[in-house]
């Protein structure tokens, strides 16, 4: 609410148009009455505004995690919608806290324990959280010096919630000295170090990783040379790059996968495969993750392929067992595996088209993984 009434007496003295949206998850009665009341107040500051429902909690997993989820994807597709170039996101000070502590709960590391950013871009949607150095204590005293009331969620009380276990130690942990201005200064000292790690990545993967065909390989004797974080790390966004994944692979899988893949023992993990071959370790997609994916000539295949044939209707499918029974040659300097999962084109059930390989049918590669591309998802966003 405090966002909104400043945002609003913000936007006509910056020029910029402003529309308002609220997530109702429907998890609890009263809250379709609560974002109508929202929207009354977006009314009266002369907000567009839209609500937006959730229905797909089932009960299971962490749902304030899925609640999350739900709702960046909710408000990323409505950003999109709208042609809004920016996103604003209430987070405070308290919150970056509240979430470094539940990240070291988890064991998690310097990418883990950074601090959310003010700027970051997600799903081609820029997301801005101006409060983050705003503690929720004066936004409520900002909010009743004004008279301005608002809704407070009753989950907020519910002990379930870790989040809310930690908000309730918040006096302890500040005569500790961990107050919520020293996790979120320790917060951003990890973003400075995550930065860095980054870049450091990024220098080595431009001698050591190259992209063939669209599929990651690595040096193996480079990538065994490096320290271990780097290597990790490099690994790390090979999978996620590969996959799509928005976020890395567990440490310990991760650190099990990589070391037996070098050793000459395939594995996989977040739906991909290493392998070694030729010393040098692929990183190429799982053929159980895409075995079924299929779509039309001209759509976008995997999330990262993006395949079009003129004048033909042609699918687009992996070239799998029976596709690569017909090739009459295969490269070199790709495992068979990785070959199994490359994107081709099919009509009727004929083989047409290997276009990574430049094999059958010309065709026309819009995007396709290159190794400018993997660089790029080592920088910050």
């Amino acid at each position: 609410m405090a966002l909104m009434y400043l945002a609003a007496a913000w936007a006509p003295k910056a020029s910029v148009h402003l529309q308002a949206a609220t997530v109702d998850h429907g998890l609890r009665s009263g809250s379709a009455e609560e974002a109508e009341c929202v929207a009354q107040v977006a009314s009266e500051l002369s907000l567009p505004h839209a609500v937006l429902t959730w229905r797909g909690w089932d009960g299971s997993g962490n749902l304030q995690e899925a609640a999350r989820e739900a709702r960046r994807r909710l408000l990323s597709e409505w950003a999109k919608q709208e042609k809004l170039s920016a996103v604003l996101l209430g987070h405070t000070l308290d919150d970056q806290a509240e979430t470094f502590l539940l990240r070291l709960g988890r064991g998690s590391g310097v990418d883990g324990l950074a601090a959310m950013a003010v700027l970051s871009e997600t799903d081609e949607v820029h997301w801005l959280r101006p409060l983050l150095k705003v503690s929720r204590a004066e936004l409520r005293d900002w909010l009743q010096a004004r008279g301005i009331v608002w809704n407070e969620d009753p989950y907020n009380d519910d002990d379930t919630f870790a989040r809310v276990r930690l908000r309730k130690a918040a006096g302890v942990l500040a005569e500790l000295g961990l107050g919520p201005e020293r996790l979120s200064a320790t917060a951003a000292a990890m973003a400075r170090a995550r930065t860095a790690l980054l870049a450091r990545a990024r220098d080595q993967a431009r001698s050591l990783a190259e992209v063939s065909h669209g599929v990651l390989h690595f040096d193996c004797a480079g990538l065994s040379a490096l320290e271990e974080e780097t290597r990790l790390r490099l690994v790390a966004h090979g999978l996620q790059w590969t996959s799509n994944a928005p976020y890395r692979p567990r440490l310990r899988s991760l650190e099990a996968v990589l070391s037996k893949a070098l050793d000459g023992h395939s594995s996989t993990l977040h739906g991909c495969l290493l392998c070694r071959h030729n010393d040098r370790l692929y990183i190429a997609r799982e053929y159980a993750a895409v075995a079924d994916h299929v779509v039309a000539a001209g759509d976008v295949w995997d999330e990262r392929w993006h395949i079009a044939l003129e004048g033909q209707d042609a699918l687009i499918a992996p070239l799998g067992e029976a596709g690569l029974h017909v090739l009459e040659t295969r490269p070199e300097d790709l495992p068979r595996a990785a070959l199994l999962t490359l994107p081709s084109l099919w009509a009727q059930e004929e083989l047409i088209a290997v276009p990574a390989l430049a094999w059958g049918l010309s065709a026309q590669i819009y995007t396709m993984p290159d190794k400018t591309s993997f660089l790029a998802s080592l920088i910050p966003h």
